[in-house]
């Protein structure tokens, strides 16, 4: 697993630093933003503590001034002297805030998925029941290759972002018991295309590219699935996707801290 350049965990309380907990596998969420340069950018900033606020609501973690806690440990833990291209994520359980930062890596063309049978526990938001999930994320190269959940021979997300599978210039996303990412509901508002159906593992052969799109990989195409006989037929999506997710990251706003 990746190495934490920072990493702290304050009481909700008064907001007293305590030992750091990573917090994996406590009941309650987490979101991972990606940042982003010198003045420092947080993509898609506004989106992730907006789905974070809703899941904290839905997880009953309901803490006096929570929404203004974590704006202010955001801004106490970023520096305006760092160039960054880093992952800063937050995450909350009932007792604490803990907030971390690592190097993003830089995905490779030759991207590869491992087949999991395995659905995430309450997948429709991003909680911190991850714990089978990074046994297997730390045997892999992050930057080569990911797990592709499935159940019921129908395919779900990738350990860490969502799927998207391409047929000439059909898109498709699975139907259900995945989380819809903010950079999935970015597309999903830039494109207006993307199609819910299932995608089976038997179907796969069926799609020219899969391309796997997320705050820490971006887009992604995905060269090969193991064990499988599906290799990637076109860059052509691909390469459309990645301009319009560069646009983003130009256009981002400086962070307002």
């Amino acid at each position: 697993m990746a190495t934490l350049l920072l990493k702290k965990s304050y009481r909700h309380k008064d907001l007293k630093e305590i030992k750091f907990h990573d917090l994996w596998n406590s009941h309650g969420v987490f979101t991972t933003m990606r940042i982003i340069g010198k003045p420092v950018k947080i993509l898609f900033f506004k989106q992730h503590i907006d789905n974070l606020i809703r899941s904290l609501k839905i997880y009953r973690i309901n803490k006096k001034n929570i929404k203004k806690n974590i704006l202010y440990l955001i801004k106490l833990n970023i520096s305006k002297n760092k160039k960054y291209d880093h992952l800063f994520r937050v995450a909350l359980n009932n007792k604490m805030i803990s907030v971390s930062l690592r190097k993003r890596p830089k995905p490779k063309l030759n991207f590869t998925l491992k087949l999991l049978n395995y659905k995430r526990i309450d997948p429709k938001y991003k909680n911190l029941k991850y714990k089978k999930i990074l046994n297997f994320l730390k045997k892999l190269d992050t930057r080569k290759s990911d797990i592709a959940l499935y159940e019921d021979n129908k395919i779900l997300e990738t350990g860490t972002s969502n799927l998207l599978f391409i047929k000439g210039n059909k898109i498709h996303s699975p139907i259900k018991n995945f989380y819809e990412g903010t950079t999935y509901k970015f597309f999903l508002k830039k494109l207006r295309k993307i199609k819910k159906k299932n995608i089976s593992i038997d179907s796969l052969n069926f799609y020219d590219e899969i391309i796997v799109i997320g705050s820490g990989k971006g887009v992604v195409s995905v060269n090969r699935i193991e064990k499988t006989q599906w290799k990637r037929k076109s860059l052509k999506n691909y390469r459309v996707l990645s301009k319009i997710y560069g646009k983003a990251v130009m256009n981002c706003p400086r962070y307002n801290s």
